[in-house]
């Protein structure tokens, strides 16, 4: 399911102080928390220096899971967004990714152009806001969510709490 975060970002991007103006949040410390759980858990993670808009690459993802070997779209996005820094709300560079998976680089065009996935990315947005999601990760079950990058521990808490109370 897709969230919008942060969706009023502007199609060429923000910087990440800009983003955070006035919140007063220690941008080095954010990075290095993120970087650390990364690291653990051996996924590659930059430190950026802007956020971009990504409900096209949110509407490319619905389109690449109808497509075969369309999952692998969702990891290159990640690597693209998070280690390589590039702006996933340009449509050259969503195509660029989707054809380096080995999709069809013709269709992702189209389907970007044509917002053919519009209405499915309307429908994950308004699920999240009716069961709450404010953040990304979000982990829910049971009717209970684990917000944000947390360890371990706390999604086997969500688990055992979801599991106490439907046994099997």
């Amino acid at each position: 399911m897709h969230f919008p975060l942060h969706p009023e970002t502007p199609p060429e991007g923000i910087t990440i102080e800009a983003l955070f103006a006035g919140r007063d949040i220690d941008l080095e410390a954010m990075y290095s928390r993120m970087k650390g759980l990364m690291d653990a858990e051996g996924l590659p993670y930059a430190q950026r220096s802007h956020t971009y808009n990504s409900r096209l690459a949110q509407e490319l993802g619905k389109w690449a899971d109808t497509q075969p070997g369309g999952a692998a779209l969702h990891d290159a996005l990640y690597k693209a967004y998070f280690v390589d820094g590039l702006n996933i709300g340009d449509i050259p560079t969503l195509v660029s990714v989707a054809q380096a998976v080995g999709l069809d680089a013709d269709a992702a065009l189209e389907v970007l152009e044509q917002r053919t996935f519009e209405a499915d990315v309307d429908h994950d947005w308004s699920r999240s806001r009716a069961i709450g999601v404010t953040g990304v990760p979000t982990f829910v079950a049971g009717g209970y969510g684990v917000v944000g990058a947390q360890p371990y521990e706390a999604l086997a808490g969500l688990i055992t709490k979801v599991r106490s109370q439907n046994p099997p």
